[in-house]
Parts: structure tokens; C-alpha cells; sequence
């Protein structure tokens, strides 16, 4: 299923709050990349905040970015 991230918000904890499309909010917890390639940068809290929407996706100040289909799944629902 593909839907697109709507909003994001950085939270504590390397913790993502992302709005879907669909209206569904979820929690994505960056920590598990941490240790991959350009996302060992985001452990710098003050790039991790410059987090934001970027089309379809989120992408920091680095240019990380996720793709959205993968943050819908890895990401937990938020009730």
C-alpha cells in the first residue's frame, strides 16, 4: 500500500510522529539507522530536528530521506 506522508514531527528519542495521507498517525523510530551510511549523522540532534516534508516523504538537512512505503510499514500506529 502506498500513502504519503502528510506531516512530520520530531519527537524525542530519534522518535518520528508522521501523518498519512489515509489521516492515520504513526510513530517511526529512527534509531535501528542510525548506524547506516548518511543517517549516522542524524545522531546530532539538531540535524534530526531539521527533519520535514518533502513531497511525498520526509527528508533532512543532509538529504536523508526514507522512502514512504517503508515508513508506513516499519512505523507503529499512535492511538
Amino acid at each position: 500500500m502506498y500513502l504519503a506522508v502528510k506531516e512530520v514531527k520530531p519527537q524525542a528519542d530519534y522518535l518520528l510522529l508522521l501523518t498519512f495521507e489515509n489521516g492515520e498517525k504513526r510513530q517511526f523510530d529512527v534509531k535501528p539507522y542510525l548506524h547506516l551510511g548518511v543517517f549516522q549523522e542524524l545522531k546530532d540532534e539538531r540535524l534530526f530536528k531539521t527533519v520535514r516534508k518533502s513531497f511525498d516523504t520526509i527528508e533532512w538537512a543532509n538529504e536523508a530521506d526514507f522512502d514512504p512505503e517503508f515508513l508506513y510499514e516499519k512505523s507503529q500506529k499512535v492511538e
